[in-house]
């Protein structure tokens, strides 16, 4: 007898469908073709990409722009330094309203203001305003939504009883946000020059709004909100503390790899090279993705380690394109990583709590960042960029420190 692909179960109050496939169909299904089968879910991810292009977008439109005004590139990193700071402090508040009232209700007003700061931003380097202007203007993008939370936040509801779709739609978001933070740095120095230097933040705050407000349409997808929430903060969650360390060593290998290659490169094929890490990343994400096990947390940073090495070896002997090969096998090691460290958030989190918990992880890995940036340039500056790429090394090896702790929960397989 004929049956059709998805046949849905009945659903508790507040909860959005559950959906079963029939058993004799779902190993030979491809994963991403059963994670976007049920309703809505190819909107909001569609929404949710527009406005996560941006984030890539940003901060080198607001290098590019405030340093073609001010003629001043330490006062366009210390501007964007303390946009990053401001949202550290913001962000983790701004997921716990959008747990407690849901996205839709937190997202669009959060969203508008930050585009309102972006704005604020451009008119004040347009007009030549006092520097102090551009940091609190900068500061005040910090209320800006986790996007990419929010999406996973909604795999996580949607698919609560199936762990081998949440950690395709994991992988799946990994490699989403590698693609845009490869693709929003090249649109964003592309539209910078070619139109005026204020185009990539316009652009960037047009895209960011208008995909918020897609993604937030989508009600039927978004999880219920908790207003009274009982569960307390994700921070106290045990194994979370040392968790959120491996994030934090996690952030200062990207934020040296960044600063030591673009120092090594030093020219126009610094962005190119750069990217083809992220690209490295986004193409071994998907393909964790499609895997039916997944590794342990400690395996995936061993490998990590292992494979930061080879920029190292390839830059000492002096070869670009053996560096670009190099940072493309390395970055092969980042998606797996990060998804499984995910997974391990989600699942030490209280579903009451998950955006936020997930907003914690972002902020580790954005102050890890901002560190292994400033030790990046410190070292570039002091002993050279090939002893620079000991860095990533180093914080990779240092990552395995919180993940091995006996008996905590980072050191577990998701």
């Amino acid at each position: 007898m004929p049956h059709s692909l998805l046949a849905p179960t009945p659903a508790g109050p507040g909860l959005a469908p559950r959906y079963r496939e029939p058993a004799a169909r779902r190993p030979s299904a491809n994963p991403y073709v059963r994670l976007f089968a049920l309703p809505g879910t190819r909107a909001f991810t569609a929404g949710n990409l527009v406005a996560r292009l941006p984030m890539g977008m940003f901060s080198v439109s607001a290098v590019i722009m405030i340093a073609g005004g001010y003629g001043s590139y330490a006062l366009a990193g210390a501007v964007t330094a303390t946009g990053l700071a401001a949202t550290a402090v913001v962000a983790p508040w701004t997921a716990r309203l959008v747990d407690r009232y849901g996205q839709a209700r937190v997202a669009v007003p959060a969203a508008l203001l930050a585009v309102l700061g972006q704005l604020a931003l451009v008119l004040c380097v347009r007009a030549g305003a006092p520097a102090w202007t551009l940091f609190a203007c900068y500061a005040a993008t910090a209320t800006a939504p986790n996007t990419g939370g929010m999406s996973r936040a909604r795999w996580a509801h949607l698919y609560r009883d199936d762990p081998a779709a949440r950690h395709t739609a994991n992988a799946f978001e990994q490699a989403a946000d590698e693609l845009c933070f490869m693709l929003g740095p090249v649109l964003a120095a592309f539209l910078c020059a070619a139109l005026f230097p204020e185009a990539g933040s316009l652009a960037g705050a047009a895209l960011f709004l208008g995909g918020v407000l897609v993604f937030a349409a989508q009600r039927s997808t978004e999880p219920p909100p908790s207003p009274r929430v009982s569960a307390g903060s994700p921070l106290r969650a045990p194994g979370m503390a040392p968790l959120l360390g491996v994030f934090l060593a996690l952030g200062a290998v990207f934020g040296a790899m960044e600063v030591v290659t673009l120092a090594y490169v030093d020219g126009p094929a610094a962005g190119p090279v750069l990217a083809l890490q992220a690209a490295g990343s986004c193409a071994a994400g998907l393909l964790y993705g499609r895997v039916r096990r997944t590794v342990g947390l400690v395996p995936c940073l061993v490998a990590m380690t292992a494979l930061m090495a080879l920029p190292l070896l390839a830059a000492s002997g002096g070869a670009l394109p053996a560096l670009a090969g190099a940072l493309l096998v390395a970055g092969m090691a980042t998606a797996p990583t990060l998804v499984t460290g995910m997974s391990r958030v989600q699942s030490l989190t209280p579903p009451s709590r998950l955006n936020e918990g997930m907003t914690l992880a972002v902020t580790a890995l954005l102050g890890g960042i901002a560190a292994g940036s400033a030790a990046g340039g410190w070292t570039v500056e002091h002993v050279g960029a090939v002893y620079g790429y000991v860095l990533p090394v180093a914080a990779a090896g240092t990552a395995l420190l919180p993940a091995a702790l006996p008996g905590h929960a980072a050191s577990r397989r998701p």
